[in-house]
Order: C-alpha cells, then sequence, then structure tokens
C-alpha cells in the first residue's frame, strides 16, 4: 500500500514537473516570439527612417541640381545678352559709319560734278558773248536776213538749255556794287545813277547752283 502511494506521488510529481516545463517553454517561447515582433517593428521603423531620411535626402538633391542648371542657365543667359549687345553696337556702329561715308562720298561726288560742269560752263559763256557781239552789231537790214534769224534763234536755244542747267545771269546794271557778284574795272561820272551803284555792264557774269561761274566786268557811277 505504501509502495502504491509513493508511485502515485511520483507520478504526480514528474507531471507537475514536466507541467511546468513546459509552462516554462511556453513563456520563453512567447518571450523570443515578442522579442523577435518587437525586432521586426523596430526594423520596419528603421527601414520606415531610412527611406524617409532617403526620400528627403533624394529631394534636396534633385532641388540642389535643379538650381544649379537653373543658374547654369542663367549665367548662359546674361552670356548670350551680353554677346547680342556687344553685336547690336557692332552693328549700329558700321551703319553710322557706312552712312557717314555714304553722305561723304555723295557731297565728294557733287563737288566733283559741279567742278566739271563750272568748267565746262566756263568754256560755253565766250561762245554766248561772241553770239551777243555778232547780234548787237546787227542794223536793222541785217535783222531782215534769214542768217540772223537763225543766229537769234541758236543764241536763245543755247542760253535756255543753259538756264535749265541752273546757270543764270548775275543781276548788274542799276544795282549797288558787290564784290562776290561783280568785278569794278572802272568808275564814271554819272547823272542817272548814285555813288556805289553800277551804271554800265562790260561783260555779263553767271552763277551755277549759287555759286559764281563768272563775275559781271561792270563800271560803277563815282
Amino acid at each position: 500500500m505504501a509502495d502504491i502511494n509513493e508511485e502515485t506521488l511520483d507520478e504526480e510529481q514528474t507531471v507537475a514537473e514536466e507541467s511546468a516545463a513546459e509552462e516554462k517553454e511556453n513563456k520563453q517561447e512567447n518571450s523570443e516570439q515578442e522579442q523577435t515582433e518587437d525586432s521586426v517593428a523596430e526594423g520596419s521603423s528603421e527601414d520606415n527612417t531610412e527611406e524617409s531620411d532617403q526620400a528627403d535626402s533624394d529631394e534636396e538633391s534633385e532641388d540642389s541640381h535643379k538650381k544649379g542648371k537653373w543658374k547654369k542657365n542663367d549665367k548662359k543667359l546674361e552670356a548670350l545678352k551680353q554677346k547680342n549687345e556687344e553685336l547690336e553696337d557692332r552693328v549700329m556702329r558700321q551703319m553710322a559709319e557706312f552712312e557717314n561715308f555714304r553722305k561723304r562720298t555723295e557731297k565728294e561726288k557733287s563737288v566733283m560734278f559741279e567742278m566739271g560742269a563750272k568748267s565746262v560752263i566756263e568754256k560755253i559763256l565766250p561762245v554766248v558773248d561772241n553770239f551777243e557781239r555778232g547780234l548787237a552789231t546787227a542794223s536793222d537790214e541785217d535783222k531782215q536776213d534769214p542768217i540772223y534769224e537763225g543766229m537769234n534763234l541758236i543764241y536763245k536755244q543755247l542760253v535756255g538749255e543753259l538756264d535749265k542747267l541752273g546757270v543764270k545771269q548775275i543781276e548788274a546794271l542799276g544795282v549797288e556794287f558787290n564784290p562776290e557778284f561783280h568785278n569794278a574795272v572802272m568808275q564814271e561820272e554819272s547823272d542817272e545813277f548814285e555813288e556805289g551803284i553800277i551804271c554800265k555792264e562790260l561783260q555779263k557774269g553767271y552763277t551755277y547752283r549759287d555759286s559764281v561761274v563768272r563775275h559781271s566786268m561792270v563800271a560803277v557811277a563815282k
């Protein structure tokens, strides 16, 4: 009987020990599982933090890259603007120089043309003088001659063409002497004209485009 009770007690004790060991093992497993979950949660949190930090870093890097690109573009644009201004200034200077050259060339051409025209006119004026002298010596009878009429027509045509070119006769008789247009070769007593007034025209003077080609040869009253 005593042996049976001892065996029973041993079995109960063994069961209790097994139960306690099993409970301890379960607690340990639960603790390990909790630690694992905590570790996973911490790892996930760290990963999220790292991902967030990485995203922020990427955004900052992208913003910095954009700003650097903008600055680079701004520098290029400024350089292009400066170059464009330099080119515009150069073009304006060249245009101004060309305009000055054109005006100077036109003026030189005009002066050369006037000099050449005046030279030709100076050679024609003695022909006009001869026509006038010849026509002035003709008598009333000669004026009825066809030759006289022909000479008179040629004279009028010549004078008309000179007038079209801008050759004008200088006014002399009865006007005040002006050394810019008149060449006084003598002084005469005159009852008709006051002192300093031209009383006689010895040779006609002419201008070409307001420039004197030949001065009038005159006599001035004294």
